[in-house]
């Protein structure tokens, strides 16, 4: 067994910055899914399941970040345009098993 060490401080709302005995890293993101760029550039992305401990965690390469980038923006022009529709699907979206 090894020793842990791990201390998260909230910057802003959606913004995070991640200490350990190994290095530190920012968490862009919230709940379903997290950017996360570490000091010796590292970067992941992590999509999960919000309520189920169910995730999944890929290295951040071209591909995925094109495809994060689209999808935060079509999230944000629905937003734009139908902001009470958007909350109803993502509240519908959340797990309800607990």
């Amino acid at each position: 067994m090894g020793l842990r060490f791990r201390k998260i401080f909230s910057i802003f709302p959606g913004v995070r910055l991640n200490v350990s005995k190994s290095g530190v890293s920012t968490s862009l993101g919230g709940h379903g899914a997290t950017v996360n760029v570490g000091t010796s550039g590292k970067r992941t992305v992590t999509v999960g399941i919000p309520g189920t401990g169910l995730s999944y965690n890929a290295p951040l390469n071209g591909l995925t970040a094109l495809l994060v980038v689209a999808a935060a923006i079509v999230a944000g022009i629905a937003y734009l345009i139908a902001p009470d529709l958007v909350r109803q699907v993502l509240h519908a979206w959340q797990p309800k098993w607990f």
